[in-house]
């Protein structure tokens, strides 16, 4: 488990006028096997935190622990040691141009003083692992982005870490690519238990491969939960962002609408037919989105009841239904939360 106690980083002003607080009091934990997603807007201090998670940065003051052990006080060996538990993986690859895809991935364990056959046999083991299995020759300008990407992973991966940070690792890939590297992500977290640390500000990422996830906000951590969780919350921004509703803006006013969070199979199950009939009331749909997020579907519906409805027959209703969630005239969506 990784645990974040109380993290703050603050950095020398323009000129040396006073401070800039980057982090300020971060608090977090994420266990082990997540794939835990961080977003937020630029400047929210996702970066900075990142660079603190894997030693790059030391925190001004703070701890973060690492299945027990504090990073924050280690220095020269041990700090080396450390550092080889925790494997990045760059938005833009920083791979060696002069070296072959083979000397890329090797590179950490030569460092590391690895002899050359160990090293060898590791590499092929994981160029197999990412799909590259046949492009031990070949030089990164010679790789397509996602091919680079994935000797990327590979190098992250070659000193058996117990975490993979991922710092915006798809941002420069076209959509398909991106998919075909989350999928590739998530398949290493079964396959290796390795847990995932995903700096992102695409919300997509979050819904395609993250379990668990937090939003940053000024150097703050607002919110953070189980994905499956913060989309079932109708108060959740993040939730709400995740899977949005659409509300249609001539559709009337928001405050005499429910908002309906269904997870699972009840996304695609008759809850809706189920629910006229048993409140008789003529209902709208106003607004609503059907994701799949992670391995669970997930359908958010806006609803308008035509005349009186008797509110607490709707909310007996959803309280039946252990993956219905009801929301009264609440308005969570938030564009561009990630930034």
């Amino acid at each position: 488990m990784i645990v974040v106690e109380n993290l703050v980083k603050t950095f020398p002003g323009v000129g040396g006028a006073g401070t800039v607080e980057a982090l300020r009091g971060i608090d977090l934990e994420i266990p082990t096997g997540e794939i835990f997603g961080i977003v937020g807007p630029s400047g929210s201090g996702k970066s900075t935190l990142l660079r603190c998670l894997n030693l790059l940065e030391r925190p001004t003051s703070g701890r973060i622990l690492l299945g027990g052990d504090d990073l924050s006080t280690l220095s020269g060996a041990d700090l080396r040691s450390a550092r080889r538990r925790i494997g990045t993986v760059f938005q833009q690859f920083n791979l060696l141009h002069s070296r072959t895809v083979l000397g890329n991935v090797e590179f950490p364990l030569e460092v590391a003083g690895v002899d050359r056959t160990q090293r060898r046999t590791r590499v092929r083991e994981l160029l197999e692992l990412v799909g590259l299995a046949g492009k031990e020759s070949s030089y990164p300008s010679q790789l397509s982005g996602g091919q680079q990407q994935r000797v990327g992973i590979a190098r992250a991966l070659a000193a058996e870490p117990d975490v993979l940070l991922c710092d915006e690792a798809t941002s420069a890939l076209d959509p398909d690519t991106t998919d075909q590297v989350l999928d590739l992500v998530a398949e290493i977290n079964r396959r290796l238990g390795v847990t995932v640390v995903v700096i992102t500000h695409e919300l997509g990422v979050l819904r395609r491969v993250c379990t668990s996830a937090a939003r940053l906000e000024s150097g703050h951590i607002v919110e953070t939960g189980r994905i499956s969780d913060l989309v079932a919350d109708p108060g959740s921004m993040l939730g709400a962002a995740i899977v949005p509703v659409g509300d249609d803006p001539s559709a009337g006013p928001i405050a005499d609408t429910a908002l309906v969070t269904a997870l699972g199979e009840d996304a695609h199950g008759p809850w809706l037919s189920d629910l006229i009939r048993t409140v008789d009331a003529d209902v709208a749909v106003v607004g609503g989105r059907v994701e799949r997020v992670g391995t669970t579907t997930v359908g958010r519906l806006r609803l308008r009841f035509g005349g009186a409805v008797d509110r607490d027959a709707v909310a007996r209703f959803v309280g039946d239904r252990p993956h219905l969630t009801l929301s009264w005239g609440t308005d969570t969506d938030l564009e561009g939360l990630a930034g």
